[in-house]
């Protein structure tokens, strides 16, 4: 698997702030049409936002990544002190500050931003990643950064989408076609395996893996870890 991992592995070229800003211009243009999708597997979804309540406490002051246009962070915020949800694309937070102005939620914040963008000294009791990591270039300095960004002992809850446990279409056909035509961004084509690894060298400790998905062959591994108070 050597190879395999080598040619997903981001180059200088992925990682500059060019490639970031290309990221974030593909989501601000399809933001408006991801905003009038619908959630191809509901039952799945119903699934991780109860778990995730399960998790969450009161007086937790939560982060999220990649909150796209903030459905989740609008079911969750109510149930903690604070709530902060980020997203590269302006235009996701754009329309997640509208959804905001319908159905306020105290305590909840919308704003542009990443892991890297949040203030130095600042920790959360919990940081939140949903569908996120399999888009994240630079997966091991995230996931250090978001241990940084954790208490000792606080939650690191992520869903990630597993494309290479699903069908080879999509990973051998369908991608490689879109990203030529500037339809699709940067994907991490890997199996359940990889962000666990991932996950436990950036000083985690993993606490439950479950697939919350109920479609035939798709894997959304939710995998919950804490951050162990030595890995600092």
């Amino acid at each position: 698997m050597y190879w395999y991992e080598k040619m997903l592995r981001p180059s200088a070229r992925d990682l500059s702030g060019a490639a970031a800003a290309s990221d974030a211009r593909f989501w601000g243009r399809t933001s408006r049409k991801y905003a009038q999708s619908t959630i191809a597997d509901q039952a799945g979804y119903e699934r991780t936002i109860y778990r995730t309540r399960e998790l969450l406490k009161p007086d937790d002051e939560v982060l999220e990544l990649g909150c796209g246009t903030g459905s989740t962070a609008l079911r969750l915020a109510g149930g903690v002190r604070s709530y902060h949800a980020t997203d590269v694309s302006a235009g996701m937070i754009a329309i997640a500050q509208e959804k905001m102005a319908v159905d306020a939620v105290p305590g909840l914040v919308f704003r542009t931003g990443t892991a890297e963008t949040e203030a130095e000294g600042k920790r959360y009791q919990a940081v939140l990643a949903f569908n996120y990591l399999h888009l994240v270039r630079d997966l091991p300095a995230m996931l250090r950064r978001i241990n940084d960004l954790l208490i000792a002992r606080g939650l690191f809850i992520s869903k990630t989408s597993c494309l290479e446990d699903m069908y080879p279409l999509i990973r051998w056909l369908l991608l490689p076609m879109m990203r030529a035509i500037a339809a699709a961004p940067f994907v991490r084509v890997f199996g359940q395996r990889q962000p666990c690894r991932h996950i436990s060298s950036a000083g985690f400790e993993i606490l439950t893996i479950v697939n919350h998905s109920t479609r035939g062959n798709d894997h959304r591994a939710f995998i919950v870890a804490w951050a162990r108070s030595d890995g600092r």
